[in-house]
């Protein structure tokens, strides 16, 4: 019987979990390709990155116990599902969505104090993922706290590695969306007309989507809209706080906002890292991977790899964006990426507009977001607006 591969690292290890970007560098540089004791070998470099992202045929999406349309679906099935859900994602779909957007982002803003502190998490960057994403799927504000609440149990949960609350979890969410769409068929022609009542008139290979599909796409949406958004609007507050002349800059020039935001988040990921399983043996770099062995993307490091940026900590504005990864690459990019640049725009553009100063609050801690989410879980502000 063959020894079991030492693991490399050991990714949860409190020096690890507390600064996540810096170790994450570090692994890069003394161990690009690393196993852990927790199954998964970790993938740190952008070329490693890209080579599994672009050969779907040995590096499946098929990683979850749970059905997943179409994030865990390799092709044609995850074509089919593909190409039924990227339209509600194109220019139309956007433009008829941005006046709601902008006017979620502009309530919050004014909510904000004219002069004083404001916690940027839970005051502000949470509400506005909570409420952007029950408005573009048109979910009532009753889910709001239920899906705040939902949050913090499914991290608390994944953090742990607690499989039972898990399950728990899992099974909560998709009972939210499974009264709604109670709710949507009891009204019958008098349902509201917005997406997730549309999707329930999808149809896909000649056959109605069951509803196991529906909870599915709409859990997939859901669950990574509000983490990453959140996370993102953190990042961005955090960098422009402690970045004056960009931050005014961007008020004087809101125009170079999308590209900002993008080579912000490439500095400091909002996602830290997706799943593959490899389908047959397979070598990356020097090490021999079997059949059926599990992989992480490391998103958040391969978006840092001087080799393709040089220095990881610039900000540049001048960057190849088809080298940046925020949103992935290949077959699986994310379909929801207009909406989350739609998002991330509008809530800079009123934030900066809003404010004549955002900034770091006096004797107030940051406290880091811990794996597997990232960015921030305290972020104090001291917000001016006059």
């Amino acid at each position: 019987m063959s020894k079991k591969p030492e693991p490399d690292w050991d990714p949860r290890v409190e020096p690890v979990l507390s600064n996540q970007i810096a170790s994450y560098d570090a692994m890069r540089q003394r161990c690009p390709v690393a196993r852990s004791q927790y199954g998964y070998t970790s993938l740190f470099k952008h070329d490693d990155v890209m080579r599994v992202l672009n050969d779907h045929e040995t590096f499946s999406n098929a990683v979850s116990s749970y059905p997943s349309v179409p994030n865990g679906m390799d092709p044609p099935e995850h074509t089919v599902f593909r190409r039924l859900i990227e339209p509600y994602f194109d220019s139309t779909h956007m433009a008829a969505f941005e006046p709601v957007c902008r006017d979620i982002a502009i309530n919050l803003v004014n909510d904000l104090p004219v002069q004083g502190e404001r916690e940027m998490m839970s005051g502000f960057s949470q509400k506005f993922a909570l409420r952007i994403q029950c408005a573009f799927l048109g979910w009532p504000a009753a889910l709001h706290e239920p899906l705040r609440e939902w949050t913090r149990k499914n991290q608390a949960a994944t953090l742990a590695r607690n499989e039972k609350a898990l399950i728990a979890v899992a099974l909560e969410f998709d009972g939210h969306i499974r009264e709604l769409l109670a709710v949507r068929r009891e009204a019958g022609t008098a349902a509201p007309n917005d997406i997730t009542t549309s999707l329930m008139h999808e149809q896909v290979c000649g056959r109605s989507l069951t509803e196991d599909e529906i909870v599915s796409i709409l859990r997939n949406w859901t669950v990574g809209e509000l983490g990453t958004i959140s996370a993102s609007v953190g990042i961005l507050a955090l960098y422009l706080a402690t970045h004056p002349e960009l931050q005014e800059k961007l008020r004087q020039q809101p125009e170079l906002i999308p590209a900002a935001n993008d080579e912000i988040l490439r500095i400091h990921a909002p996602l830290v890292m997706n799943r593959r399983v490899t389908t047959r043996p397979v070598k990356i770099r020097d090490r021999e991977l079997a059949a059926r062995e599990r992989i992480a993307i490391i998103w958040a490091s391969a978006n840092r790899d001087e080799d393709v940026f040089g220095d990881p900590d610039e900000f540049r504005l001048d960057r190849d964006p088809q080298l940046n990864l925020l949103y992935g690459a290949g077959i699986h990019v994310c379909p929801g990426a207009p909406l989350a640049k739609l998002e991330l725009r509008i809530i800079m553009e009123e934030l900066l507009k809003g404010t004549r100063a955002i900034d770091m609050a006096p004797d107030s801690q940051t406290v880091n977001a811990y794996f597997p989410a990232s960015g921030y879980s305290s972020l104090p502000m001291l917000i001016r607006k006059t």
